[in-house]
C-alpha cells in the first residue's frame, strides 16, 4: 500500500516514513501542499497523511483538490486541536483526525483503520481529461474550451466526476441518484436529464447530437473522454 504523507516538518516527515515503511508501507513525502497534489497525481496513494498547516496551498485546500478526482482515504496530522479546524477538515473531506503529539500505538491504529477500507473504494477519476474540445482538471475543479473558461456547478462536478471513474462503462440512473443525492431520491430521473442536458450544452461540440456524454436508454449513461 502506498501512502502519501505531506506536512513542512522534515523530522516528523523521516519519523512517519521509517515507521510506516517498517510496516510494509510504501512512503511518497511532500513538504507543502503544492507538492502534495503534484505527487498525488504521479503516484495515486491508497491512503493520505496530510497537515493543515503547510506552505503554498495548506491542507484544507488540499483536501478539496485531493476530493476533485479521488476518494482515497484522508488522515489529518495536525497541531491545530481546535474544534472549528477538526470540523473544517472533516467537511472538506478528510476521513479522520488526529492532533500532534500523538502516540504512535494510535496514530498506526488509525492508519490501519483507513487502509482497511481501501479495497472497497471507488475507481478514481483521472485528475486530467479531456471531453471534445474541453480540458476538465479534476484537481483544479477547472474546465477550459476553445472560447475560455467554463463554470460547472458543485452537483455537475459530482456528475462528471462519477461518471469518468467509470470512463466508458455504463453507469446506471440508480447508482448515479443514490450517489449523488441519496436513497431517497433513487427513482428521480429527472434531476439525472437535467444535469446530463446542462452539462452537454457546456462540455460537447453538438449538445443535440452527443459523441462523450452518452445516454443508454431506460439503464443510464456513459462517459467516453480521451486523456488530456
Amino acid at each position: 500500500m502506498k501512502i502519501l504523507i505531506a506536512d513542512d516538518d522534515p523530522q516528523l516527515v523521516r519519523a512517519l516514513r521509517i515507521t510506516l515503511t517498517a510496516k510494509g508501507y510504501q512512503v511518497v513525502a511532500a513538504a507543502d501542499g503544492a507538492q502534495a497534489i503534484a505527487a498525488a497525481i504521479d503516484h495515486k496513494p491508497d491512503l493520505y497523511l496530510l497537515d493543515l498547516g503547510m506552505p503554498r496551498l495548506d491542507g484544507v485546500e488540499v483536501i478539496h483538490a485531493i476530493r476533485g478526482w479521488s476518494d482515497a482515504p484522508i488522515l489529518v496530522v495536525s497541531g491545530r486541536a481546535g474544534s472549528a479546524d477538526k470540523v473544517e477538515a472533516l467537511d472538506a473531506g478528510a476521513d479522520d483526525y488526529v492532533t500532534k503529539p500523538f502516540s504512535v500505538d494510535e496514530f498506526l491504529a488509525r492508519v490501519r483503520a483507513l487502509a482497511r477500507r481501501v479495497p472497497e473504494r471507488h475507481e478514481e477519476a483521472p485528475p486530467l481529461v479531456r471531453i471534445g474540445t474541453v480540458d476538465v482538471d479534476f484537481a483544479a475543479r477547472t474546465a477550459v474550451g476553445s472560447n475560455g473558461p467554463i463554470r460547472l456547478t458543485p452537483t455537475e462536478w459530482q456528475v462528471l466526476e462519477l461518471l469518468a471513474r467509470n470512463e466508458g462503462k455504463l453507469v446506471t440512473r440508480q447508482t448515479m441518484l443514490t450517489h449523488i443525492w441519496g436513497t431517497e431520491h433513487a427513482r428521480d430521473t429527472g434531476y439525472l436529464r437535467l444535469y446530463l442536458s446542462q452539462l452537454r450544452k457546456k462540455l460537447e461540440p453538438d449538445p443535440s447530437s452527443p459523441r462523450h456524454l452518452i445516454t443508454e436508454p431506460g439503464m443510464g449513461y456513459r462517459l467516453v473522454i480521451s486523456p488530456a
